[in-house]
């Protein structure tokens, strides 16, 4: 009686050991070789200026005046993953005499940037008293009275800093009475200040891009007192007007502000509404009009975390939490990049002031970071989300893609041959230097090439993988691994194979320019399924047949157990 039992509980035991042990080898296999790839492939952006990293921040740079602070703050950028600064450069401190030009705080800010590799949006304006006669020392925004002087300054301001700065925003909000400075709202009149602002600045370098005055999202087309023009403009009608006016051939990116006003990011746009998605009826102006093919970036951008102590008189902003301030922030720009193609940089209103904004304001509570650097649940949110853009994952990209960066004198120039009509060049291409240029691309993926520029006399380009020499490229005598770009013509968008069957997983390429090296994005294989070798298969079978064997085995035993029950 007892025999039958143990040889049963003996046999379920094995049984469910073989089990145990087949489920753990098929769970491996599955996840291991059977699984689709972990990554979508990701096809290359269409517009021009939107493969980049899309968080940017607003910053007051030029109102610090202690050094420690502002290297502090643009580290806690750079740690937060920001890769775009949005920093005033205000004519009458650096004009402050007509043809005498003081440059050296703003020099330091930029150099600032670039060390950190946080690239600049210039917004330029704020003129000078002897170039208007209204304006108030630099609190004045208005316009010149002579928009040739302000092409003049552009034009400085790009011979100054050509190769380091390539988007300038060509004023600021110009449909409100405040910022217009309370000359008369007028399109026509801005975008003949755009003109001459474009003309100067392409005169001096194609290379640079030219951004339009992003408007303040209003309803107000309210006028001044006794008179017929207006004080604030709707930006839509504004938009529409500027047009009308001409105002397409003169600007490469259009500027946009989207502040959410209390309203999550998925509120839709509605003309009668201030929201996030107000940029939307924005874009319809712009295909609308012809001009669908321009990408939009977001120059002012977030959500007010104003305490309740703030009365609603004084929200003009709107108010959430601060814990809705931070969700909101990353969920709209997931939001843009997913559905909206045409969509670029960020740039959140602000990362940190300087102390001058009190907590009794409203606008305090926009900030990233406290002037005391303590930083807010917002700066954890976009830090968490900007992780994963640093690692590109299959796809094809740009060379301004957040995964590859560059040190050293790389400059992005524009030519329509390149994709996105822009490629980046190593300095030693057109100038001379004793500067090393190199890069790091880090990608997740199996197989990674390059596309560059190869023509007569080009370089070399000196690579790494994971710190080691690359497998099947040639080896120069010092034992270094090369891609030669040398051709007998030149072809543009050429692929520059690298490597072949990496092990699934993150990679580290490190590249060092020696000669003309003009690069012109990256291409990460799709993921592929692999098929597990046979010894698994055999061992995972061969369970399966012990399983079956062992409840075959089980049912004489159980007969037993009854008979003698």
């Amino acid at each position: 009686m007892s025999r039958p039992s143990s040889r049963l509980r003996f046999i379920f035991f094995v049984c469910a050991a073989l089990l145990c042990f087949g489920g753990a080898i098929g769970a491996f296999l599955f996840s291991v070789y059977l699984t689709p790839p972990p990554l979508a492939f990701q096809p290359r952006r269409a517009f021009p200026n939107t493969d980049v990293n899309p968080y940017g921040a607003n910053f007051f740079l030029e109102r610090e005046v202690e050094a420690w602070k502002r290297e502090r703050t643009v580290q806690m950028a750079r740690e937060a993953g920001i890769g775009w600064a949005r920093q005033e450069f205000i004519w009458a401190e650096i004009e402050p005499e007509p043809g005498v030009y003081n440059w050296s705080k703003y020099d330091d800010i930029v150099d600032l940037m670039l060390r950190n590799n946080i690239r600049v949006i210039a917004r330029l304006d704020r003129p000078p008293q002897w170039a208007r006669v209204n304006a108030s020392g630099t609190g004045s925004s208005g316009p010149p009275d002579d928009f040739e002087l302000y092409g003049k300054f552009v034009r400085e301001f790009v011979k100054r800093y050509q190769n380091k700065i390539n988007y300038l925003q060509i004023w600021n909000e110009p449909n409100l009475g405040r910022e217009w400075n309370d000359a008369p709202i007028d399109p026509v009149a801005y975008t003949r200040l755009l003109k001459i602002a474009y003309e100067n600045a392409k005169a001096v370098s194609p290379n640079v891009y030219i951004l339009s005055a992003p408007l303040a999202i209003t309803l107000g087309e309210t006028m001044a007192p006794n008179s017929s023009q207006y004080r604030n403009m709707n930006d839509l009608q504004f938009l529409e007007e500027m047009y009308a006016a001409g105002a397409q051939a003169y600007f490469d990116i259009m500027s946009a502000n989207a502040f959410g006003l209390g309203s999550p990011p998925e509120d839709p746009p509605n003309p009668g509404t201030l929201n996030f998605q107000r940029v939307l009826l924005e874009r319809e102006v712009m295909e609308k009009n012809g001009d669908g093919a321009k990408p939009i970036w977001i120059l002012e951008y977030g959500w007010n975390a104003a305490p309740e102590s703030i009365p609603d008189s004084r929200l003009i902003w709107g108010r959430v939490t601060e814990e809705q301030q931070a969700q909101y922030t990353v969920r709209g720009i997931t939001l843009a990049r997913n559905n909206w193609p045409w969509a670029g940089v960020f740039s959140i209103w602000y990362f940190r002031q300087v102390g001058d904004i009190p907590p009794t304001n409203p606008e305090y509570y926009f900030r990233m970071v406290d002037a005391d650097f303590a930083p807010r649940p917002v700066y954890f949110s976009v830090s968490a989300a900007s992780k994963p853009q640093r690692v590109a994952g299959p796809g094809e990209y740009e060379e301004t893609n957040p995964a590859l960066t560059f040190v050293g004198a790389w400059l992005y120039q524009a030519d329509t041959n390149a994709y996105g009509a822009q490629y980046i060049s190593a300095a030693d291409a057109i100038s001379d230097t004793s500067a090393a240029e190199t890069a790091t691309l880090r990608f997740y993926g199996e197989q990674v090439d390059l596309i560059a520029r190869r023509e007569p006399g080009a370089g070399r380009l000196f690579v790494t993988l994971d710190g080691k020499a690359v497998n099947g490229l040639p080896r120069a005598a010092s034992g270094e691994s090369y891609i030669e770009l040398a051709s007998g013509q030149t072809e543009w968008r050429a692929t520059l194979p690298v490597a072949r069957q990496l092990p699934r997983g993150e990679h580290t390429l490190e590249m060092r320019a020696d000669g003309a090296v003009n690069l012109d994005g990256f291409t990460i294989a799709p993921l592929t399924a692999t098929t597990p070798p046979w010894w698994l298969i055999g061992i995972f079978t061969a369970l399966g047949f012990g399983c079956a064997l062992g409840a075959f085995l089980s049912k004489p035993a159980r007969r037993a157990r009854g008979a003698n029950e």
